[in-house]
């Protein structure tokens, strides 16, 4: 049997065990482990498993992904997210739709010191749904804006998904952290579109808040100084070649402690929680990684990846149709996966195809990135709506069906949409940081 149908098999029975409800990070590792076994040896496959696991868990280059998750912790814990919101709600919930205006924005500010998707929606459900509730909000506006706006945090940097794609590919997480400030803003925008539009033809659905003095707004927006201080220490850092991209996740971590120390604004019990989380999360994405590692190394034995970027190469297609295909691919597939775990899946697949085809890898990490940002949204998976609905039900005590949080996204789902389009025709909004700071 040759490899490359060894390589379909295991592809095969992967896809199976994960309809078992397996760990996605168990079933790659496993399959990746028998299946390279079969291709080469036995042995050959303990001494990748062992090496690989090792690597992943003592790298350097991962402590990122647990120092910026401290960080989002820590902010969540020490009540920056109560300030972000605030901030937002003085300066736009006069308006209509302004509360959800001001979620949206609040998620994006959040984001820039959060980096994940479900953590950045359970934070502004949390503080957002009951004064939405409050204002008579219709309950689709008001989880719809939530669930998507946390979809912000996947590219805004610091993103946990940004990491792993510069791991992946090799790539500069420096460089793709810089690329995903502008298409993060940019979907901001867009929102706040939405919700606008969608006010305009449906007033009862967004009311006007109470309205808020300069004096007050003001005040409101100094609550937004430690994050805007964080942010900038940290992407600025990164930005002129002042620390590296782990050495700016500590000093962010550590800024966010200082800061939430000396505002006396997170307890013991606060501190020991998010130590907690962070462990929890970051060992989850850590064996996520070690099992796509493993995986990928028995895709490159079977030689998969590279056959279907000759295959690819020999298209009589033009390029734009086959990166058409790949994104669509992603879109489909973010459907029924984490949008993690399905980046550190098809990433060893995808990206040595769209590299055939002379895309820039930067670029082509801040569109996947969007793409699978809808998967947090969309059914029958969508992360961020299960996690909208658990935190509705407890802070609201009333279940919101969870049809209505879905038929809440489709706007913003459509906005998303534009945003890629955008991004795809004007591929400098991506690249103009990136080529700025490394010319």
């Amino acid at each position: 049997m040759s490899p490359t149908i060894i390589g379909l098999i295991g592809v095969a029975v992967m896809l199976l065990l994960f309809l078992t409800r397996m760990p996605v990070a168990f079933v790659m590792g496993t399959v990746g482990f028998i299946g390279f076994s079969t291709v080469i040896n036995y042995h050959a496959g303990l001494a990748l498993l062992s090496r690989n696991v090792y690597e992943v868990f003592g790298s350097y280059d991962l402590t990122t992904i647990p120092l910026f998750i401290l960080m989002g912790q820590l902010g969540f814990n020490s009540g920056i997210s109560k300030r972000l919101y605030d901030a937002g709600y003085k300066f736009l919930g006069s308006t209509r739709g302004g509360l959800a205006m001001a979620t949206v924005s609040a998620c994006t500010a959040f984001g820039a010191v959060c980096g994940s998707s479900p953590a950045t929606a359970a934070t502004m459900a949390t503080v957002g749904l009951p004064e939405m509730k409050r204002y008579g909000y219709d309950d689709e506006l008001a989880t719809g804006s939530v669930a998507s706006g946390g979809g912000i945090g996947m590219i805004m940097p610091p993103s946990v998904v940004l990491i792993i794609y510069g791991i992946l590919t090799e790539q500069s997480i420096g460089a793709l952290f810089v690329a995903g400030i502008f298409p993060a803003f940019l979907v901001t925008l867009l929102f706040i579109a939405c919700i606008y539009i969608k006010c305009r033809i449906h007033p009862e659905q967004g009311p006007p808040g109470e309205k808020f003095s300069w004096n007050e707004k003001l005040k409101a927006l100094l609550g937004l100084g430690e994050t805007l201080a964080v942010f900038t220490l940290v992407i600025g850092g990164i930005f002129i070649g002042l620390f590296t991209p782990t050495e700016a996740a500590a000093i962010g971590a550590f800024g966010v402690l200082i800061i939430a120390i000396i505002r006396k604004q997170i307890t013991w019990e606060g501190f020991v929680k998010s130590l907690r989380e962070t462990l929890r999360t970051s060992c989850m994405v850590m064996m996520l990684i070690a099992g796509a590692v493993i995986f990928g190394k028995f895709l490159a034995v079977t030689r998969i990846p590279f056959e279907i970027a000759g295959w690819v190469s020999q298209l009589q297609m033009a390029p734009y149709l086959v990166l058409g295909v790949v994104i669509g691919i992603y879109f489909i597939g973010g459907c029924f996966m984490d949008a993690l775990a399905f980046v550190t899946l098809t990433v060893p697949i995808f990206y040595p195809v769209v590299m055939e085809l002379g895309y820039d890898p930067i670029w082509f990490g801040i569109i996947i990135v969007m793409v699978t940002e809808m998967g947090v949204i969309t059914p029958p998976v969508g992360i961020n709506v299960y996690v909208v609905y658990g935190v509705a039900k407890n802070v609201l005590e009333q279940e919101i069906p969870l049809e209505k949080i879905f038929r809440g996204i489709f706007p913003f789902l459509l906005a998303v949409i534009i945003g890629v389009v955008i991004l795809m025709i004007f591929p400098k909004i991506i690249l103009y940081l990136p080529n700025l700071m490394y010319g």
